[in-house]
């Protein structure tokens, strides 16, 4: 029996660390990154329609709401709809949307990979995740995490990407204000382009950083005023080329004991780390 209705939950995830290895040939960057998925994200609800139609409704009480066309959820599934040749396919999605756009957690991303994965399964495509991995990342560097649906040391664009077993860890995000440019950061002409490869191993002990904080806290006061204030309680970074910045707990009660210090208002909110979608369900 052909599936109607199919309900995902979409991930937020960090960055651990983000190291510029140097610029490659086509524009874009050799990267190395440790992807952390988190309980804390989006929903999604698809469900099946015919004549092509494609909607998309949202819901957000974000003060940055998504445009209601031409995102990466649409783009998505006319992607796959022009892949497969099938134009008349259609479907009628509901996104609750609780990520911030802009801000290096993943959102739009996530969602992209979660439209890939439903309309797949919905439509009866019967694409394996590599197929569906050649055009997410079309659609963005960081789809194949989500596609994969595992925390995952990420390598070339963030495409070449590997299982890791975290710790249990928990994360206190505040993202401010501001909308930060993916394209600006990396175009920027100082960006450090010519960091050395490291080991998970180095990543454990501490050697490892973000190489976008330097020019994107440079250019957005924003995210340096957060950065500041959350290293005056916990040693703090921040996630992707986006505003969100972070800080690791080894409990949600000391994550929550921070939380508490914190001058308000802000837009933050607590998340433990995920290794796997399996752990996290809608409805959980």
């Amino acid at each position: 029996m052909l599936k109607t209705q199919i309900k995902l939950f979409c991930p937020a995830k960090l960055n651990l660390f983000l190291h510029v290895l140097g610029r490659r040939d086509d524009g874009y960057h050799d990267l190395q990154t440790l992807f952390c998925l988190l309980d804390f994200g989006d929903e999604m609800t698809f469900s099946a329609v015919g004549d092509g139609i494609l909607t998309l409704h949202i819901e957000s009480s974000l003060e940055s709401p998504l445009p209601m066309d031409n995102n990466l959820v649409i783009k998505a599934a006319k992607a796959l709809r022009r892949l497969t040749n099938k134009p008349l396919l259609g479907a009628d999605i509901s996104l609750v949307k609780k990520i911030p756009q802009g801000a290096g957690l993943g959102g739009g991303s996530s969602n992209a990979a979660s439209t890939l994965l439903a309309l797949n399964d919905l439509w009866s495509l019967k694409l394996s995740t590599e197929e569906l991995c050649e055009i997410g990342i079309k659609l963005g560097a960081d789809v194949p995490v989500f596609l994969h649906r595992k925390s995952a040391w990420g390598e070339g664009m963030g495409e070449k990407l590997e299982a890791v077993e975290l710790d249990e860890r928990w994360y206190l995000v505040i993202t401010p204000p501001c909308l930060v440019s993916t394209q600006e950061i990396f175009c920027h002409q100082q960006l450090t382009r010519n960091s050395s490869a490291i080991k998970i191993a180095d990543f454990l002990a501490g050697r490892s950083r973000n190489d976008c904080e330097a020019i994107t806290t440079k250019l957005y006061p924003e995210v340096a005023n957060t950065l500041n204030l959350l290293n005056k309680f916990a040693k703090s970074r921040m996630t992707g080329t986006g505003s969100s910045i972070f800080a690791e707990f080894k409990s949600e009660v000391d994550a929550m004991a921070t939380l508490a210090k914190l001058p308000k208002p802000l837009q933050v909110f607590v998340a433990k780390g995920i290794n796997s979608l399996d752990e996290r369900l809608v409805g959980d």
